[in-house]
């Protein structure tokens, strides 16, 4: 009987974290930016850091933060929608005429304003997916026809009619602290990652992102599946009109006005690529953070908000520019290492 002597297979090297692969992670990119707002938002003001400041600001930015989702979902596929912030303004509106002149209570109201922004999706998809046309030329269309509808009912009025029972839902705290907003935006951000990472419908959205014509021989039902992100995506500005609406109290046609660029900043920023088939909904949990508490470091010191929009665009620059640069070090590294003949 003879005895092996061959060498044992060599063991699979542990991965290593190189400053390339720090650089090329969106999420670790944003978690140091975070670290950067905190650290400049505690240097620059005493109250930054206090927990009332924190948690209350994240009302502001959590109406913002749910449109981002669906929004991501829809720029994955290769769509876009800009058309979200002029659906909050008129389910806002619609809302606003139920509740002054049939009365309703909250729940009504509520299911209102995630008809109405579900509806209007539900047009955007019909156009895009139904009859093929561009999704850029359709949603600026509609961002200016919703958005006229709302100033053609309205003109310069406000509706502020609203039931005590509404108005709390956008001005409730959960244990007297986290505003309940936040709280449906992080339950929501949850599902959102299981659906889009973990599930058949997940690898159906990136594999219709990264390429359209072999997801549909593969099976998959594009033009359904972009009609129900279209859909889905207005559902989610029914829901942010509706925290919106009863945080303010009232609704006017201006309602929103501009916030669609904030979202898709909020989406771009999160490390979601504009082409498609690539992104997380992690990276755009911790782009809302980011932006939301620049907002509170920017505000706590009577910055001017049009300073925001500069901060925004550079760490919109520079979040886009790392990942490129980590992976023009990680190539030269490559090369250096390459051994020479």
């Amino acid at each position: 009987m003879s005895v092996s002597h061959e060498a044992p297979a060599d063991l699979p090297a542990p991965p290593t974290l190189s400053v390339g692969k720090i650089l090329r992670s969106r999420e670790l990119v944003l978690i140091g930016l975070l670290a950067m707002v905190f650290i400049g938002g505690n240097a620059s003001s005493p109250w930054f850091l206090d927990i009332y400041n924190l948690l209350d600001s994240t009302a502001i930015f959590s109406e913002i933060a749910l449109m981002a989702l669906g929004t991501a979902l829809v720029i994955i596929t290769r769509d876009i929608d800009i058309s979200m912030a002029s659906i909050l303004a008129l389910s806002s509106l619609v809302m606003g005429l139920a509740s002054q002149h049939l009365g309703l209570g909250a729940v009504p109201l509520v299911l209102i304003g995630l008809a109405t922004g579900a509806l209007c999706g539900a047009v955007n998809g019909t156009l895009v997916a139904r009859l093929g046309m561009p999704a850029i030329v359709v949603t600026i269309g509609t961002m200016s026809l919703f958005r006229g509808i709302a100033a053609g009912i309205l003109g310069d009025g406000k509706i502020a009619e609203f039931p005590t029972a509404f108005t709390a839902i956008g001005q409730s705290y959960l244990f007297g602290m986290i505003p309940l907003s936040f709280v449906v935006f992080i339950l929501l951000s949850v599902v959102f990652v299981v659906l889009t990472h973990f599930t058949v419908l997940g690898r159906n959205l990136f594999a219709l992102g990264n390429n359209p014509e072999g997801a549909r021989y593969s099976g998959v039902r594009t033009n359904r599946l972009r009609f129900l992100l279209f859909t889905l995506n207005g559902l989610m500005a029914g829901l942010a009109a509706v925290f919106l609406t009863a945080r303010l109290g009232s609704t006017r046609p201006d309602i929103a006005m501009g916030l669609e660029m904030e979202v898709i900043t909020m989406v771009v920023l999160g490390g979601v690529s504009i082409s498609g088939g690539k992104g997380t909904i992690t990276g755009v949990v911790l782009a809302a953070l980011v932006i939301g508490f620049l907002r509170l470091a920017v505000t706590l010191n009577n910055v001017p908000g049009n300073i925001l929009i500069v901060f925004t665009g550079l760490l919109l620059i520079g979040s886009v520019a790392l990942p490129i640069i980590g992976e023009k070090y990680a190539y030269l590294f490559k090369l250096m290492r390459r051994p020479r003949n």
